[in-house]
């Protein structure tokens, strides 16, 4: 199966069984906007717990807010998203699809990556552990010259880019013959730059302020609250502030389900810390968020830290956390050090005082920050994807598979009666009932056992509780385990315990 052919085994399933549907289906839907299933939202909040847990309680000095979506027009005047906040887009006038430049250069960067990789794996394979990759790099002439290929192109891109040269990246696309991938034509305007502000009404709030903005991040949430929190929580620099909340992008519509969305979900963490200390916290930051990823145990290799080539103008570093989904490597997570533009802004806006007067140095300063931010959509997709198998068993049947981490999983056990008959069901509910205050439990009686366990490991459940006629005798059930499709039989009054142990989000945050 292709990657392009899982991408879309994928969605399907996705929506088959009740994670994400496309929102307004029955209307045709609407481009890049999605509503979650029930199991969707489970796994959701599983993710969301699971980065509240290791941010805010796992660390002392980082503390929780949840700020309101609506704030004030200067606070977006301040950060400057109304002037600044623009993607390079550019049209095909065959399709009449609009694509980011920049997205459509980095997509064929990723093509000459990807032939790259190839004859890496050729080579792999002919000379077998004799291979030396380094070696093979840097003397194979068709990596060598792919390699000049990809410098030159992202050399060019960088350069027009930091620049704001439109035009030499329509150029770039020309020069590379990028063609749209629907049309297959290369029939391209100009690029021009489009702001991805969502702008609304809101009453009269002053003659010149009528017009505020669906915030695109969450961020200024947290400046704009960083005084409040600071005094009110008594922190001392190095603290955090976390948030999850929804953003709001006009973003083009995107074809790769979830992963750019126009309403989404942020999981962010501003940290202050005392200028001069943050590139040595941005470091920090940087290992423990990799770190946090890794913990789910999708794979380590799928992982890969990418420096930015162009900083933002508020920023002196910039990392991206990338994850392989099926359509390549792409940003999951971002690390910036941001200084002390935003509260700066913030100070000039409201002539408002946004110093911390520290009792260490006997000093007054604008705290610098240094900041976490993830897709919480992203990762919900990056977690699909990992998880999704499909396994051909040993007595020729196949079986399709969510392995997804079981302290995320949206369901976390199923309670399941051998029969529908000699009383099963009624120890079975007896067990459900004593059960589902402590995990998300599914009962399910319906059809053969083995149907029963098959939709359990489409949608994920790593455990199946199955109650038999012994159970009545011995007070035992069977444990049956998703991954391996092992059975143990153990006693009703060792589940609790049992599944405790092996659900809990302790067994991922002691990897931390």
């Amino acid at each position: 199966m292709t990657q392009e052919e899982l991408f879309k085994t994928l969605t399907a399933h996705a929506k088959e069984y009740g994670f994400i549907f496309q929102s307004s289906e029955i209307y045709d839907g609407l481009g890049a906007v999605y509503d979650y299933g029930q199991m969707g939202v489970e796994l959701k909040n599983n993710i969301k717990k699971y980065w509240w847990e290791a941010m805010v309680h796992l660390n002392e000095n980082i503390v929780g807010i949840d700020s309101a979506i609506f704030m004030h027009p200067k606070v977006w005047e301040a950060s400057g998203h109304l002037s600044a906040f623009n993607d390079p887009l550019i049209d095909n006038r065959d399709s009449k699809k609009r694509y980011r430049a920049d997205v459509l250069i980095e997509d064929y960067m990723a093509k000459l990556e990807e032939r790259m990789n190839k004859e890496v794996e050729k080579g792999r394979r002919r000379f077998g552990e004799a291979f030396d990759e380094e070696q093979f790099r840097t003397t194979n002439p068709n990596v060598l010259r792919n390699k000049a290929k990809w410098d030159e192109v992202n050399t060019r891109m960088v350069e027009a880019l930091n620049s704001d040269n439109l035009a030499e990246l329509k150029q770039i696309i020309m020069d590379c013959e990028i063609a749209c991938p629907i049309s297959g034509t290369r029939n391209w305007t100009d690029v021009r730059q489009f702001n991805l502000m969502f702008s609304t009404q809101l009453g009269t709030i002053s003659e010149e302020a009528s017009t505020i903005y669906l915030r695109p991040e969450t961020a200024q949430g947290i400046f704009v609250n960083f005084l409040n929190v600071q005094k009110s929580a008594r922190m001392k620099v190095p603290f955090g502030i976390a948030q999850i909340g929804k953003a709001f992008r006009n973003e083009i519509v995107a074809r790769q389900f979830i992963f750019r969305m126009r309403e989404f979900e942020q999981m962010e963490m501003q940290f202050f810390v005392r200028p001069g200390s943050e590139l040595e916290w941005f470091e920090k930051w940087k290992e423990a968020r990799l770190a946090w990823h890794k913990a789910l145990g999708l794979g380590d290799e799928k992982y890969r830290y990418h420096d930015h080539d162009k900083l933002a103008h508020y920023a002196n570093a910039a990392t991206d956390i990338e994850f392989e989904f099926p359509f390549g490597f792409k940003e999951l997570e971002g690390i910036h050090s941001r200084t002390d533009f935003d509260l700066a802004q913030h100070q000039q806006f409201s002539g408002r005082k946004m110093q911390y007067f520290d009792p260490e140095t006997g000093e007054s300063y604008v705290p610098y920050v240094v900041e976490t931010s993830i897709g919480l959509d992203r990762t919900f997709l990056a977690i699909l994807s990992a998880a999704y198998c499909e396994e051909k068993l040993e007595n020729g049947e196949e079986r399709v598979v969510l392995r997804i981490p079981p302290a995320i999983a949206p369901v976390k056990l199923a309670v399941l009666p051998l029969v529908r008959k000699d009383s099963l069901p009624e120890k079975a509910r007896e067990i459900m009932n004593e059960l589902k205050y402590d995990f998300n439990c599914q009962y399910d009686e319906k059809d053969s056992i083995g149907r029963r366990y098959r939709r359990q490991d489409a949608i994920g459940t790593p455990f199946c509780i199955t109650i038999d006629h012994d159970t009545l005798e011995d007070n035992c059930v069977t444990i049956r385990y998703r991954d391996t499709m092992e059975q143990e039989r153990v006693p009703i009054v060792s589940l609790r315990s049992i599944m405790e142990k092996k659900v809990s989000l302790r067994s991922l945050l002691e990897k931390l």
